[in-house]
């Protein structure tokens, strides 16, 4: 619990107008939140709050790297990550998510645990094909292979098109007629 107070930005006495705040994110920022997907990682999150009367816009910068594990190998590599997100938070009767970028905090609230939101935003980055960067060639080889074909699908387009229902000639005829 502790470790999660680091990420606490107390808003109550903030004046209005833009605030930044750093916060470092290591192995044990990771080791707060249940999860087999982001263990470790190194990286470093701006948060810049700008407060009105009425809300908060909150730009989240995240940048670093994370481990992952090799679904093909399941060797550990470092992913290189870059997030830039924003949310906001308008002043409600009672804490709610209107939308995935959009929230709503009660009037009186004091501290935003900004916590959760980094880790989420992270989550969101990991591809779902997670490969490490030895495969990455292969990989895109694996991929566009599709691409090339012996010719024949194209001619079964072409004949597809070249039938045409005669319902349809038949009402290209009347508009051809006006």
């Amino acid at each position: 619990m502790r470790g999660e107070k680091q990420f606490d930005i107390h808003i109550y006495k903030l004046s209005n107008g833009a605030h930044e705040y750093d916060f470092e994110l290591k192995d044990e920022f990771f080791e707060m939140f249940d999860g087999d997907l982001l263990n470790k990682g190194n990286l470093t999150a701006r948060v810049v709050l700008n407060k009105s009367d009425s809300m908060i816009q909150a730009e989240f910068i995240i940048e670093g790297s994370i481990k992952l594990e090799c679904d093909r190998s399941l060797e550990l590599f470092d992913y290189p990550l870059r997030v830039k997100k924003d949310l906001m938070f308008k002043y409600g009767d009672e804490d709610k998510e209107l939308s995935d970028d959009v929230y709503v905090i009660e009037k009186n609230t004091q501290t935003l645990n900004v916590a959760k939101v980094i880790f989420e935003f992270i989550g969101l980055e990991v591809p779902m094909k997670k490969l490490h960067p030895k495969f990455a060639d292969e990989d895109l080889d694996e991929e566009n292979s599709f691409i090339y074909t012996s010719g024949e699908e194209e001619n079964d387009i072409e004949q597809e098109e070249e039938i045409i229902d005669p319902r349809w000639d038949a009402l290209k005829k009347l508009k051809n007629n006006k």
